[in-house]
């Protein structure tokens, strides 16, 4: 039997195989494992769609090598089926798991002062453009202005089916080259911003045990320590067995700022298992693109020159303004490309 044959078998048996598992009883009351079956059914779906496709056309095909009336439809269905079968290998490459789900964004400013403060705001502005122009949802979660203007550091929300295989490749150190307003001699600065990027993870993924938890609250303050309100709102979470902490102090109530620092601790939990296991797979799957690592410096944005250059697919673009309005589909789509030319590998 041909490898192709073998393979629309197999996924065709797992296909009915999980749609078994997903209305056994056992399953649909254990939140967890029918989350998780829920997912792989919607993943097998376009890929058994293409095998069927393929298995349909490669029986018309049959019928026409073996009717002289039919001779002429043969090219078109050998050509037919080949494009099935690469489209069907695509589908099935290995895909991030975490692909389809919500993304909180970490956004701070890093090398250079307020000059990077002022940049930390222009690509989270960025990074928000681009979220809206793709239909996503924003919500922003907290945010900590700098002293002269600009964000120390923001962190929000975009959600939507497939947040994450879209925002996962901002992650990492985006670099600006330009002449800072408070520069008198015209020089050209290089700053920095790091942007992380973390699949929101559901509750039942990740089990936090109140008794690994320290929580903190005090009264939240403004740019220059001056206290904002006379209650103690602000809420800082230790997480004791890693040593994360999250502060939130944007909501006025103090169980509105636990609910946010406990789904930011909840993401980074997840993000840290995450990163755990890839590291434990092959090292030519840890070399992959946009492991998200802050080190990593994978885009520069040049202001004199109006260009934009990724490191990660080496893609250079004159139309630094546009991309500054959230026009990176072009950037998006080549790293995706690149993701699928590695899984494929």
């Amino acid at each position: 039997m041909a490898a192709i044959d073998q393979l629309v078998e197999e996924l065709e048996r797992s296909y009915v195989e999980t749609q078994e598992r997903m209305s056994d009883p056992a399953v649909y009351n254990d939140h967890r494992q029918a989350a998780e079956i829920g997912r792989k059914l919607k993943e097998l779906e376009e890929p058994v769609r293409l095998a069927r496709e393929w298995r349909s056309t490669s029986e018309d095909l049959e019928a026409a090598r073996e009717d002289g009336d039919l001779r002429e439809l043969v090219p078109e269905l050998e050509e037919g089926a080949r494009r099935l079968e690469e489209d069907l290998r695509v589908a099935l490459a290995p895909r991030d798991p975490a692909d389809s789900k919500d993304v909180l964004l970490e956004v701070r400013g890093a090398a250079g002062g307020d000059e990077a403060a002022l940049w930390a705001a222009e690509v989270a502005r960025m990074l928000q453009r681009y979220a809206e122009r793709r239909g996503f949802r924003t919500e922003t979660l907290s945010t900590s202005e700098g002293e002269g203007g600009g964000i120390k550091e923001t962190t929000f929300a975009v959600k939507g089916d497939g947040a994450y295989s879209v925002f996962k490749f901002e992650g990492g150190t985006h670099r600006v080259q330009r002449v800072p307003v408070t520069e008198s001699q015209g020089r050209i600065h290089t700053s920095t911003a790091t942007v992380a990027v973390m699949p929101e993870a559901e509750e039942v993924e990740v089990d936090l045990d109140e008794n690994d938890l320290k929580i903190d609250v005090y009264r939240s303050t403004g740019p220059g320590g001056q206290s904002v309100n006379t209650t103690d709102s602000a809420v800082r979470i230790t997480h004791l067995p890693t040593g994360l902490v999250v502060a939130m102090q944007d909501e006025k109530s103090q169980l509105q700022n636990k609910l946010k620092a406990m789904r930011v601790l909840r993401a980074r939990l997840y993000e840290l298992e995450r990163e755990k296991q890839q590291a434990e797979l092959a090292e030519q799957r840890r070399s992959q693109i946009g492991s998200g690592q802050r080190a990593e410096k994978i885009r520069t944005y040049n202001f004199p020159e109006s260009r934009v250059t990724d490191h990660r697919v080496k893609l250079t673009e004159h139309r630094l303004e546009q991309v500054l309005a959230g026009e990176l589909d072009s950037f998006t789509e080549a790293l995706q490309a690149e993701e699928r030319r590695l899984a494929l590998e």
